[in-house]
């Protein structure tokens, strides 16, 4: 069982930031740096979207478009988490976001991840 729990999502005004966290566990989860990272979103009536993905070292990162410049995924392997740092939040960043990991060396920006968390959610208000 592999368990990946998500914190740091709240209620936060538009030019505002959030860190988010994802902290993974479980009894069958191997080494944490094997595993490529990522966070995606899900805005009410959207399909379910990548929004930033890290390598197992933490060396390559991948940002949606839409989050360049603004949104920075970072990992700290000794303590198996990843984070997502959210500076100048936008009101269609409102959405619940979700941390995955993937055995994989690459980074992935599909849904093809191998394990997800329940999700936290993110409002942003004007």
């Amino acid at each position: 069982q592999v368990q990946l729990v998500e914190s740091g999502g709240g209620l936060v005004q538009a030019g505002g930031s959030l860190r988010l966290s994802c902290a993974a566990s479980g009894r069958t989860f191997s080494t944490f740096s094997s595993y490529a990272m990522g966070w995606f979103r899900q805005a009410p009536g959207k399909e379910r979207e990548f929004v930033a993905g890290i390598n197992r070292s933490g060396g390559i990162t991948y940002y949606a478009d839409s989050v360049k410049g603004r949104f920075t995924i970072s990992r700290d392997n000794a303590k198996n988490t990843v984070f997502l740092q959210m500076n100048g939040l936008k009101r269609e960043d409102t959405a619940v976001y979700y941390c995955a990991a993937k055995n994989s060396r690459m980074v992935v920006t599909t849904l093809k991840y191998d394990y997800w968390g329940q999700g936290t959610q993110v409002t942003v208000s004007s």
